[in-house]
């Protein structure tokens, strides 16, 4: 095996009741006393702006807020945020929210200390240098970026989703509290969770870090699959099995809070060393035209790409669908047998908690699958990261078609 490297968040501090007790100490480490606050109006309605602004002024920290982060966020929403930071010129940013404010948070603190247009940085390992300083706060259970290194907005001129990639993009502190996801409508618990699925499993089918295909030179946030991403993978993706239903269905069930919430930093911390592959490029052209949420968009592609990938991941597979289930494989199983098993498993599990089956049902029209195919085609950046290599343009168009 060739070498490989892992990384995280600065600090995470994790568990109930976090924000208020580790608030002071995570700017104290920092040596911090001025903020800007990132979320949205769905975060203040409920209550937990008003959480960070009691730890902030208990701790004697200044704070301005920005509310105006909308989901899937464009390119605008990022610029008007990155506007009020240079009129406030906080020591750290502070996201808080689901993944959309935690990466406008991330790409505010990096037009900050950078300047330029979000634009500029889009793609893998562009960003120069340290940011300024982000304390991740989520409220939702999914996308994991309090941990990782990826930021994604919406390029509004191309209709795609885009990412910027770079390790200068990890939070320096992840505050991460079940408690601020109890108020998570179930709609959003199961995007989020099956985003979180979607990380695990494509971090633990990855291609091997010994084969990623990174060209002379090129350098990657991604490595390909390696075994401490596959044991944060298969930790996230049994505690999914065990919480997703219960979290989405009985959202003031504490304990599938706290297991989902887990979940979904696991699964950052997974993707965001071993990459996200097939899936996420083929959701980036979907999401940038019909505004599906990225996780429903996630969900909605994955059981399709697996079995796309069956034929190279096919242990793999099958080993997914026994931790979902929290049953061992069986030797008197067949592997294909098994694995085919668990991609129906996954099917099943988007269909009871309301993840669209069909790109049909999400207002995509049959003459936009070609412009998707080629959009996709062109994210080579995850499409390295696929186990099955090359997925062409035709094959990719093969896959939207039998999901359509």
């Amino acid at each position: 095996m060739r070498s490989w490297t892992f990384a995280s968040a600065g600090t995470v501090f994790f568990g109930r009741g976090v924000v208020g007790e580790r608030f002071a100490e995570a700017f104290g480490r920092l040596g911090a006393r001025r903020a800007l606050l990132v979320t949205d109006a769905g975060v203040i309605r409920a209550g937990l702006a008003e959480t960070v602004q009691q730890a902030a002024k208990a701790a004697g920290i200044s704070l301005a807020v920005f509310d105006q982060v909308t989901p899937e966020p464009p390119l605008e929403i990022i610029r008007s945020c990155a506007s009020m930071g240079r009129e406030w010129q906080p020591e750290v940013v502070v996201g808080l929210g689901g993944g959309s404010a935690l990466d406008t948070a991330k790409l505010t603190a990096l037009l900050l200390a950078h300047g330029g247009d979000p634009l500029d940085y889009t793609g893998d390992s562009r960003v120069p240098g340290p940011i300024r300083p982000v304390i991740a706060i989520p409220t939702t259970a999914g996308t994991g970026s309090e941990v990782s290194a990826a930021a994604v907005f919406t390029d509004t001129s191309r209709q795609i989703k885009v990412s910027c990639l770079s390790p200068y993009l990890r939070p320096a502190v992840a505050l991460v509290d079940p408690l601020l996801t109890v108020s998570c409508p179930a709609k959003v618990t199961a995007d989020s969770g099956i985003d979180a699925l979607t990380h695990a499993i494509e971090a633990y089918c990855a291609v091997d870090n010994d084969n990623f295909p990174l060209p002379p030179g090129e350098v990657s946030v991604y490595q390909g699959k390696n075994p401490m991403a596959d044991l944060f993978a298969a930790e996230a993706i049994r505690l999914i099995g065990r919480y997703l239903m219960a979290a989405v269905a009985h959202g003031e069930d504490l304990q599938a809070r706290e297991g989902m919430a887990l979940a979904a930093t696991l699964a950052g911390l997974a993707f965001s060393n071993a990459g996200v592959a097939l899936v996420h490029a083929m959701e980036y052209p979907v999401g940038g035209a019909v505004h599906i949420s990225h996780g429903a968009g996630n969900g909605l592609l994955l059981p399709y790409v697996l079995r796309y990938n069956l034929p190279v991941r096919l242990r793999e597979i099958a080993q997914i669908g026994a931790w979902l289930s929290g049953i061992p494989l069986s030797e008197s199983l067949p592997l294909g047998e098994a694995a085919e098993q668990a991609i129906e498993s996954i099917a099943q599990l988007r269909a009871r908690i309301g993840i669209p089956l069909r790109l049909r049902d999400v207002g995509v029209q049959a003459d936009m699958l070609p412009a998707f195919a080629e959009k996709a085609f062109a994210i080579t950046r995850l499409l390295r990261v696929n186990p099955r290599r090359p997925a062409s343009a035709e094959e990719i168009l093969a896959i939207y078609q039998a999901a359509y």
